[in-house]
């Protein structure tokens, strides 16, 4: 299944915070549908069929790890992902008592969310696209969160993966400066900043290629940059 066939219910009480979750998973690709509490959510779940559900715990009227043993205990097997400021490992174990598949404390990283979304999504067998991304003398392990090159394993941080792998995707292509940002930066400043861009890029070229004998990422100058 494409990220584009994939539903994700959010369940979050805070509006601005919803919207934000609603913005980066429509992003990546897929449905969302977002609700401020759990009211009428099994409505909608006897209509509809989503893929995954991310879930505060802190909830109006209902406790959300309370609500998802409710759907536990009536059939609904759907993947929950608890995203919640309840961050105790007493709290953290209720959580996954409760039937959730991940836990995510907050506050959290947007980049992160996305890769346990991703694998538990996998987990789950409802995507089907390979994790794994080879170009020449690189294997990139998106779910293992791995980089090898030249046999040798590199490590990176999610956003320096995150960038590598769109370059992997896309080779000779001309990433534009504007969709990086608007990809990898957009929630941390809303105008432009080249600056956060052009560091971590120069340090994930010093990562994967020290000796610069490779000269993977190009500069293309006043545009963007490109990978071959």
């Amino acid at each position: 299944m494409k990220s584009d066939e994939v539903e994700i219910v959010i369940i979050e009480d805070e509006e601005d915070l919803l919207e934000l979750l609603e913005y980066h998973l429509q992003k990546e690709g897929y449905k969302v549908a977002g609700f401020l509490s759990t009211d009428t959510v099994e409505q909608f779940l006897q209509e509809e069929t989503p893929s995954l559900m991310i879930v505060d715990r802190n909830l109006p009227r209902v406790e959300g790890g309370k609500f998802v043993a409710s759907l536990r205990e009536i059939g609904y097997n759907i993947p929950v992902i608890f995203l919640t400021a309840k961050d105790r490992d007493s709290d953290i174990e209720d959580g996954f008592e409760y039937g959730c598949d991940d836990y995510i404390t907050k506050p959290f990283n947007f980049k992160e969310l996305l890769l346990r979304v991703r694998a538990v999504l996998k987990r789950s067998g409802v995507i089907d696209r390979q994790s794994v991304i080879k170009y020449k003398d690189i294997t990139l392990d998106r779910d293992a969160l791995s980089v090898t090159i030249d046999a040798k394993e590199i490590t990176l941080s999610p956003l320096e993966l995150e960038l590598l792998a769109l370059f992997l995707e896309n080779p000779s292509k001309t990433i534009l400066r504007e969709e990086l940002h608007d990809r990898f930066w957009k929630d941390k400043c809303e105008y432009p900043n080249y600056n956060a861009m052009n560091v971590t890029i120069s340090r994930l070229k010093k990562k994967i290629d020290p000796d610069k004998k490779h000269g993977w990422i190009k500069t293309v100058w006043g545009n963007g940059y490109k990978f071959e």
